[in-house]
């Protein structure tokens, strides 16, 4: 099967960004899915119904979330849906919505996982151990999981925890796209950070002004997504059947 998974869409430039490329690219490298993150989608926080479903209309077959997914309050009911989107399956037990989908992509059963680590983000259930139960009670005939995670380190403990179990383990949340693409011992595809679709003249996605200001004055700052300017399109294309993962990289 070939996947392709664009990384963490940040505001309306990472939404046009899809738009304008996401297709094409499905053409160019023959990609059977598309699977996108969309955590940062509205205005660089969380995810709406309406945008869920810009997403999907703009060629995406799967949506997957992280420590954002619940920034819209509106969202709640929405997850309870059968909808093609899920948020990281570490969230305690009676948070809304579901931590993976099984889709059957041309009679292949497609299990994709969505985890979130715990270094340097909220403490919430072990992802480790959630993958375990999750990997003992599904069935299916290949894997994927976006990891979202804020430290390199949990990010490739979890690809080799995961190697020769999953097909693939991709990571987001960081917006930097790191070079290390391979595939592990196992035979899993493995990438440290896809990297971000939006603002491509900023600071993961957001007017850089405001960032500095505020490592500089340690003061709060409200971080504004720009709404429009050139943009930045990041994701893997990921081939299970010749076992291989390539980096992907538009910029404007």
């Amino acid at each position: 099967m070939r996947i392709l998974f664009i990384g963490d869409i940040v505001g309306k430039v990472g939404r046009r960004m899809l738009s304008e490329h996401l297709l094409g690219l499905k053409r160019e490298h023959g990609a059977q899915v598309a699977i996108v993150n969309g955590e940062n989608a509205a205005h660089g926080k969380g995810i709406t119904e309406k945008i869920y479903k810009e997403i999907l209309t703009s060629g995406a077959d799967f949506i997957t979330l992280g420590n954002h997914a619940f920034a819209k309050r509106d969202v709640y009911e929405f997850m309870e849906q059968d909808i093609r989107m899920v948020r990281p399956a570490n969230f305690p037990e009676g948070a809304p919505g579901k931590g993976y989908g099984v889709v059957n992509v041309n009679g292949v059963k497609l299990l994709i996982m969505n985890l979130q680590g715990r270094s340097f983000m909220d403490a919430i259930d072990c992802p480790f151990r959630k993958a375990d139960a999750i990997l003992e009670s599904v069935e299916a005939d290949e894997i994927f999981v976006d990891f979202h995670s804020e430290t390199t380190s949990e990010s490739l403990a979890m690809g080799h925890y995961l190697d020769g179990r999953v097909d693939a383990v991709v990571g987001t949340h960081t917006h930097v796209q790191t070079n290390d693409e391979q595939v592990l011992p196992g035979g899993t595809k493995y990438i440290t950070d896809v990297g971000m679709t939006g603002f491509k003249d900023g600071i993961l996605g957001i007017r850089k002004e405001e960032v500095i200001e505020r490592f500089i004055h340690q003061l709060p700052v409200r971080h504004n997504v720009p709404e429009e300017g050139a943009g930045i399109l990041s994701g893997v294309i990921i081939d299970t059947g010749t076992n291989k993962i390539a980096k992907i990289r538009i910029e404007e």
